[in-house]
């Protein structure tokens, strides 16, 4: 209003009747500077009272708002390794739930299982950046107690999936029943040797919780069959299936297996499975001893239908990566979560490989959710 107040004085000031002298003009001319002036000098008092642009204290404050109003959910998802199709599959699940959800997820991890390191890293990395909540499956259920205590300190909260952690700061575990999932292989291990013969067993990698869980699971079951001796659980696969490989050659030949020393064989999970099929495959004895696996690759999937894998024990990983960001998304919304989280386990075999239920859980759908 006093730029239209100074704008009508300055009118009438200026509207002087032609016939007045020029020392009129004159002072007309330096009323309308002092007017515009004043002008001035009033608004800057306005902004002295907070009318005009606000404070620094009060700036800092809006713009927090305005960051915090518009700041997605971002939810940070660090998986043991991402080169095996069982991590594919938790990759996707994850995505499908993030959709659902309308939350960003950032999906990073080692490109090996044995970078230990490297995980850590990545967990510390998120902490830093102050993403909304991590997920991670330890590599090592000791080692990354410390990175996951400084994350939760740091007001994110952690659901850790697939391995568990020896701590009790993540607010959900969400995976596989690895011990019910061990007993199941060590049953069909029981029933395909009709309950007696020499086992062995090419465990995963120390420090891996999820891994060690079926490995006890299977040993529990079968050491109730009285006419199975299990000769060898000492032996590690590694993060491979290359290490897998080798350490498979090793174990075969030390238990004289083509001289029939071993009449089953038990693998906790996906490369040491693989491992395991390459090295029965070369020394001839593929289909010649009983073998139980973990997971299912198209890799492992073709020896099942050769004939050369007698029984795969199933998680659902989609299902995995889909209830772990479904819980994060509940927890940070306040709601209610369970501490404990069962993903299922099923077992396949040639015979029920083609049913709808094996199939969905074999095929998840990636190309969906991950363009492939």
């Amino acid at each position: 209003m006093r730029h239209n107040t100074t704008s009508s004085k300055a009118t009438n000031a200026l509207a002087l009747p032609t016939r007045a002298p020029n020392f009129a003009r004159l002072a007309a001319a330096t009323a309308l500077l002092s007017l515009g002036a004043l002008g001035a000098s009033l608004l800057g008092c306005d902004k002295d009272k907070g009318g005009g642009a606000p404070s620094s204290a009060a700036g800092e404050e809006a713009g927090a708002g305005a960051a915090a109003a518009t700041k997605k959910t971002t939810i940070a998802v660090i998986p043991k390794g991402t080169t095996h199709e069982f991590w594919k599959s938790v990759h996707a699940g994850a995505v499908k739930a993030s959709k659902e959800e309308k939350v960003d997820i950032v999906w990073k991890g080692p490109l090996k299982e044995d970078d230990l390191k490297g995980q850590i890293d990545v967990v510390e990395s998120f902490t830093s950046q102050k993403v909304s909540a991590i997920t991670v499956a330890p590599l090592s259920d000791k080692a990354l107690v410390n990175s996951v205590t400084q994350a939760t300190a740091a007001k994110i909260p952690v659901v850790v999936f697939d391995s568990d952690l020896a701590s009790d700061q993540q607010v959900s575990f969400v995976a596989t029943d690895n011990l019910a999932a061990g007993k199941i292989a060590g049953e069909n291990m029981v029933k395909l040797l009709s309950g007696k013969g020499k086992v062995i067993v090419l465990r995963y990698q120390e420090g891996s919780a999820s891994t060690a869980k079926r490995e006890q699971g299977f040993l529990d079951a079968v050491k109730e069959a009285k006419g199975i001796e299990v000769v060898s659980d000492n032996r590690y696969a590694g993060a491979t299936t290359e290490t897998a490989y080798a350490a498979s050659e090793n174990l075969l030949a030390a238990q004289k297996a083509s001289a029939g020393g071993i009449q089953g064989i038990f693998t906790p999970n996906e490369s040491s499975t693989f491992g395991m099929l390459l090295a029965l495959k070369k020394a001839g004895l593929a289909g010649k001893i009983k073998f139980v696996g973990f997971d299912g690759s198209d890799k492992l999937l073709a020896g099942l239908k050769d004939g050369h894998i007698d029984g795969l024990v199933l998680q659902n990983p989609f299902r995995m990566g889909y209830l772990t960001i479904k819980t994060v998304a509940k927890h940070l919304r306040g709601e209610p979560i369970e501490k404990r989280i069962d993903t299922g386990a099923s077992f396949i075999t040639q015979a029920n490989l083609d049913s709808p239920e094996m199939q969905e859980v074999i095929h998840p759908d990636l190309k969906t959710w991950l363009g492939e």
